[in-house]
């Protein structure tokens, strides 16, 4: 199974400041190890939402461009893996492993992929 692993924005994703170069290569070695045992499909961080858009599509109307930054940052994406998995339980766990740098307190979505 495939799985999707979101990390969740933080004022610092959102302002464009980025790991520093320590904490880059802890998650290049975590990503390592994950690429080692066949589980990375791709993982990629993503820039602040103020470089995004949105389409918004409401009825039969044309679709909305809403430019960037966006509000909720908790809600917004900061970075993603694309995984291989047995299932959800083994993914948890998995990510458990998962450097967090946004201490004292981080959150990743983890969602099965259909199909």
């Amino acid at each position: 199974m495939r799985f999707l692993v979101m990390v969740k924005a933080n004022a610092d994703s959102e302002a464009g400041i980025g790991p520093s170069a320590g904490e880059l290569a802890t998650m290049a070695r975590f990503n390592d190890e994950l690429f080692a045992e066949g589980r990375i499909v791709f993982a990629e961080g993503l820039t602040p939402s103020s470089d995004g858009a949105r389409v918004v599509f409401e009825g039969h109307a044309e679709p909305k461009v809403i430019d960037g930054p966006f509000a909720e940052t908790k809600e917004l994406i900061a970075g993603v893996w694309l995984l291989n998995g047995e299932s959800l339980e083994d993914v948890v766990e998995l990510m458990k492993r998962a450097p967090c740098f946004d201490a004292p307190s981080g959150v990743l979505e983890i969602r099965p992929i259909d199909g």
